[in-house]
């Protein structure tokens, strides 16, 4: 996986074999983060990355300037993989956290201006993501969740959604609060 622009622009980054993982697409992700900048001011930003995995996504909204960045994975590896990528690239804004992604988001009080959740696609409660955000009240006004799942499944017509790309394979459904 390579990051795409900002301060680290063009770094590959080597996951080690054998993490479960499904990494976001370069062309996907570099697509995603076009809507992202003409929508957000990055240094302003605090992003949440569920289902992290490599940390593919979270690693970007670094290298683009995100002030707070919180990866969120249960898999032991993925969580240590990313706090060596943390440390050998000092992103220092970055925190990873060793939980399952429905623990967390039902612990947080935090809010986010950008939560993005790439969930294991065979997840059955995957389609669950969106309500409890909401009922959570994870994101600040006008933030967005964004979730990646496979292009059969379709969140069009759950609360908050505004919008969807397809991406071969992948799709990003858009929600927002207001």
């Amino acid at each position: 996986m390579r990051i795409i622009s900002g301060t680290h622009k063009g770094i590959i980054i080597h996951a080690p074999k054998g993490l479960p993982v499904r990494p976001t697409t370069d062309r996907a992700k570099e697509s995603l983060f076009n809507i992202l900048e003409n929508n957000f001011d990055f240094e302003k930003l605090t992003c949440l990355d569920l289902f992290s995995g490599t940390g593919n996504i979270a690693y970007e909204f670094c290298s683009r300037g995100a002030n707070k960045v919180t990866s969120v994975d249960i898999d032991f590896g993925c969580i240590k993989f990313i706090n060596e990528t943390i440390e050998k690239h000092q992103f220092i804004q970055m925190t990873a956290v060793k939980k399952d992604v429905f623990s967390f988001i039902n612990q947080c009080t935090d809010q986010f201006d950008i939560i993005f959740a790439d969930a294991p696609y065979a997840l059955d409660k995957l389609p669950t993501i969106p309500m409890v955000v909401f009922e959570k009240q994870l994101l600040n006004p006008n933030a967005w969740l964004i979730v990646e799942h496979q292009s059969n499944l379709d969140l069009s017509q759950q609360k908050y959604f505004f919008e969807k790309r397809n991406y071969g394979q992948s799709t990003f459904s858009f929600f927002k609060n207001s």
